[in-house]
């Protein structure tokens, strides 16, 4: 079975207070209102990560998890400003995102980077929710198929079939993140099955039918109960709807 993952990315928003008092908010609620058969990640700023690790707890049996937005590809050294995987997990992150197409187009990060970055995670015992996706002009070209195999190939495939056990995919496609326009459920539906074939075209069917695969592009109450009917859409990487207790943890409902 693979698992249902709801991950709430808070990108650079709230304050230590406020995260705080989101992060409270959402567990309790979790807590309260689910099963506990979704995996909910909370991934807040760096500053935040060990007061919510604290709050979290021993909550990880009940599938309440902490991630990290992003880590550097060196392991220590003069970076000033860097965070390296060795610190993230020295603070109880379990999750850390890598290849956010903010971090792609604002930082310019490259597949080779992104490649170092990912093997960092794998290498300090972290799951890695690695994210690929099209902007516009590719979505309209007609050519995100190959656009989003390009990124996957050159970032994740070098690694071997034990590593792909600790890696989720999140397909973000950039035209719908802060647009308000959300994929159909079908044209998600559709990377995310190639998304598949892709893994087990290079692992072999078996592995390929382990790797959860979210969505991230403007998942929210509304509409997430219909992309979760997806046959390939495993869960959610959430932007904005994560900084709404109610709209999230109505998210992580959804996924059940």
């Amino acid at each position: 079975m693979r698992k249902k993952i709801v991950a709430g990315n808070w990108k650079m928003n709230t304050t230590l207070a406020e995260g705080q008092a989101l992060a409270s908010e959402v567990i309790h609620m979790v807590e309260d209102e689910t099963n506990g058969e979704v995996h909910v990640v909370l991934i807040p700023p760096f500053t935040h990560l060990y007061p919510v690790h604290k709050l979290i707890g021993s909550l990880r049996e009940k599938h309440i998890y902490l991630g990290a937005q992003d880590c550097s590809a060196h392991e220590k050294g003069a970076y000033t400003g860097e965070v390296s995987a060795a610190m993230l997990q020295s603070v109880g992150v379990d999750y850390v995102i890598v290849g956010h197409s903010e971090r792609r187009e604002y930082h310019a990060e490259g597949h080779d980077l992104l490649a170092k970055k990912a093997l960092r995670v794998l290498e300090h015992g972290m799951q890695l929710i690695f994210c690929c996706g099209e902007p516009l002009a590719i979505r309209e070209a007609g050519t995100y198929l190959e656009y989003v195999e390009t990124q996957l190939r050159e970032s994740l495939f070098a690694l071997d079939a034990e590593s792909w056990k600790r890696i989720v995919i999140a397909y973000e496609p950039v035209w719908a993140i802060g647009t308000g326009k959300t994929a159909t459920p079908e044209q998600a539906q559709e990377v995310h099955a190639h998304i598949r074939r892709l893994i087990a075209g290079r692992y072999g069917d078996a592995l390929a039918h382990e790797v959860s695969i979210l969505y991230g592009g403007s998942c929210k109450p509304e509409n997430a109960a219909e992309l979760f009917a997806q046959a390939d859409i495993d869960g959610g990487l959430i932007g904005g709807a994560s900084l709404n207790a109610r709209s999230f943890v109505d998210i992580v409902k959804a996924r059940q």
